[in-house]
């Protein structure tokens, strides 16, 4: 048995450099598998594991992950930006799968990271599956930013649709502080006339006036949806022009609000104040998307896309026909 194979496991750096290297070498520039270097070696397979990771802690071996050109600050992301009259676009490779997370968060993560954030900032959210699902990833670390919800809860009992829970998660992967939003995001007449002198509620709304940045999911058309909340009555005729939503703010093609019957008591963020938002970022996929978030664009509703290649290219043509 070679010497190698007894290292205690907590002395892995006490294996010579020049076996180390030796791994490494075979490994990563020859394409040698680990069973082929413990045969040369003279060592287990389990030892030549060790000999990797411990070459690349003592710096033998250095990885480099280069993002495609494609992506991010490429031509199609600046294409997609000048289309839409947007300040910036981050584009993710194609989303595949049931989770959008996992695709996504890398995109909003660089967002984020362009914003600034600082503590005392205040981060707004909206309700829906993409933004719970990025909310559950790694997006950073901004310690002291307040996380508040961008609309009221809805009747739906999955948890996407309470931006409560969207914000609890979120603070508490960034470090960051939430203010939670007690009020129903569509309530009768009398309890949103008593909501808006409620001190808890106040503050939150208060919070919407100096946000800093917010991240939005982009609805498709409410009609065209499989699950449509609740709250929108299917039967309003003025649902047939809707193309799209933006925190529950429903718009045509042109980005024209839509109402609809008790849409003024709506309890979330108004168009203009989304406007007023330095760094407004959706978070959307999709070929039945590509309609909402031109309309989205056009309405002033986000100012900056994270996206994917996919979705991006469906922009470009679109954008030219629509």
């Amino acid at each position: 048995m070679n010497a190698a194979d007894v290292a205690p496991e907590g002395q892995q750096a006490r294996f010579p450099h020049e076996l180390m290297y030796a791994a490494a070498q075979q490994y990563y520039l020859e394409d040698a598998t680990q069973g082929d270097i413990a045969k040369r070696l003279g060592v287990s397979r389990a030892t030549v594991s060790r000999l990797l990771t411990e070459a690349r802690k003592q710096g033998i071996v250095e990885i480099r992950v280069h993002r495609p050109a494609g992506l991010t600050d490429g031509p199609l992301a600046a294409e997609v930006a000048r289309a839409l009259g947007l300040r910036r676009v981050h584009i993710v490779p194609k989303v595949s799968g049931p989770a959008l997370g996992p695709w996504l968060a890398p995109g909003v993560s660089r967002a984020l990271a362009e914003v600034g954030l600082e503590s005392g900032d205040v981060v707004l959210v909206s309700s829906g599956t993409t933004v719970y699902e990025c909310a559950r990833e790694g997006l950073g670390q901004y310690p002291g930013v307040t996380i508040a919800p961008a609309v009221g809860g809805q009747e739906e009992p999955q948890p996407w649709f309470q931006t409560n829970e969207t914000t609890r998660i979120l603070a508490e992967r960034i470090g960051g502080v939430p203010a939670y939003l007690y009020a129903p995001a569509l309530p009768g007449p009398e309890l949103f006339y008593s909501l808006q002198h409620e001190p808890s509620v106040r503050r939150v709304m208060d919070l919407w006036a100096r946000a800093k940045c917010a991240i939005v999911g982009v609805g498709s058309a409410p009609l065209m949806r499989q699950m449509m909340p609740a709250l929108m009555p299917r039967d309003a005729e003025s649902l047939r022009q809707a193309v799209g939503d933006v925190c529950m703010r429903i718009y045509d093609r042109d980005g024209r609000p839509v109402t609809y019957p008790g849409s003024e008591r709506l309890v979330a963020t108004r168009p203009e104040e989304l406007r007023r938002i330095p760094a407004t970022i959706a978070v959307a996929v999709g070929a039945e998307k590509v309609l909402s978030i031109i309309a989205g664009a056009r309405g002033g509703y986000f100012n900056h896309l994270v996206t994917d290649t996919p979705t991006a290219e469906g922009l470009v043509a679109a954008a030219h026909q629509v």
